[in-house]
């Protein structure tokens, strides 16, 4: 296997993800990456149908927060907002990533037959959907949100234990991105692609093109709604303002930056978004207007690189070993395919 700069780097973010613990403030740990794991994962859901989908959904921070509210519904017992059903939290997990999978399946069926600006508009809509609903129905949530959630006990308390979570997230992460990985070289995941670069030349050949749009969003809700579980057990608390517009934006903007044609984007983006978000709130000047920080930044990042930091550090490698690429970080190159030099 030839060794490049980029198995390198991943070498090595991997290397020190793993001893973080060790050399890093348990605050860092414990808050900015465990944050920016949970955040890349729901992110790679939405990376993963824009890259091999061609389908930009804004649906899927909903989806993230049903699993969270179901699991919360399902797992505490009193003092809060929600039905307090008071369940084994291993059930709560499965019921809740169930719930926002099923969600999901709805969703994709509903838009499958949509593209471009159609289909982010609608997914947009299940977005607000999912905020008014959780809103406005006091016996799941209300403004309020449901407080209390625990982590399975195994993790045990998150405030005594932050580095229990910490490594689940990263091996979740790992787990997720191995898996679409593997999923975009299967038949399927090739499909998908073919589906994406030209539907009705699919469709002549006899493939169901809105069954494999359908099935990619119900499968990118399961990432999202793992995702959410996480979030839940790191904060112990969801409310309506966790999936409102501003939660949806700030995911597009994690994708776009990263890279939202490479799922290594994701978790690149989320670090991006969650260190400026921290170290942003400490400036008095720039505190409350952060979402023009970022949104300056994310201007800046599209018009240099549409690839995003990924693409960007791609120009920069391919420069130093005196290669030229074509826009390969506006789309991700298939299985089979050489990536082509000039």
């Amino acid at each position: 296997m030839r060794i490049t700069a980029d198995r390198v780097v991943a070498a090595l973010a991997l290397l020190l993800a793993v001893l973080a613990p060790f050399y890093l403030s348990t605050y860092w740990v414990g808050q900015l990456l465990t944050q920016m794991l949970f955040l890349g994962i729901a992110a790679a859901s939405l990376i993963f149908l824009s890259a091999y989908g061609g389908m930009v959904s804004l649906a899927q921070v909903s989806i993230y927060g049903i699993a969270g509210f179901v699991l919360g519904n399902a797992t505490t017992n009193g003092n809060t907002k929600g039905l307090n059903l008071g369940w084994n939290p291993w059930w709560g997990v499965v019921v809740g990533i169930a719930f926002a999978v099923g969600m999901a399946l709805l969703f994709g069926a509903l838009a499958n037959r949509s593209v471009g600006i159609y289909f982010l508009m609608i997914t947009l809509t299940y977005s607000v959907i999912a905020n008014l609903f959780f809103g406005q129905v006091t016996d799941v949530s209300g403004f309020g949100g449901i407080s209390g959630i625990q982590a399975v006990g195994a993790i045990g308390s998150v405030d005594a234990h932050p580095f229990r979570l910490y490594y689940v997230a990263l091996v979740v992460a790992l787990l997720v991105y191995a898996l679409l990985r593997y999923l975009v070289r299967t038949p399927f995941g090739l499909t998908l692609q073919g589906v994406r670069d030209d539907p009705v030349r699919m469709a002549s050949l006899g493939y169901n093109v809105p069954l494999h749009r359908t099935i990619a969003f119900a499968f990118a809700g399961f990432i999202a709604a793992i995702g959410g579980v996480l979030f839940v057990w790191w904060n112990g608390h969801i409310d309506p303002a966790s999936i409102d517009l501003g939660a949806t934006i700030d995911l597009l903007v994690i994708a776009v930056v990263g890279g939202l044609y490479r799922l290594e984007g994701a978790w690149v983006g989320a670090l991006f978004f969650v260190v400026i978000n921290n170290y942003s709130q400490r400036i008095s000047f720039i505190g409350p207007r952060f979402h023009t920080l970022i949104g300056a930044i994310f201007l800046v990042i599209v018009l240099v690189s549409p690839g995003g930091l990924v693409g960007l550090w791609e120009r920069v490698v391919n420069l130093f070993s005196g290669r030229r690429r074509g826009p390969l970080d506006r789309k991700p190159v298939g299985l089979g395919q050489a990536e082509p030099s000039v």
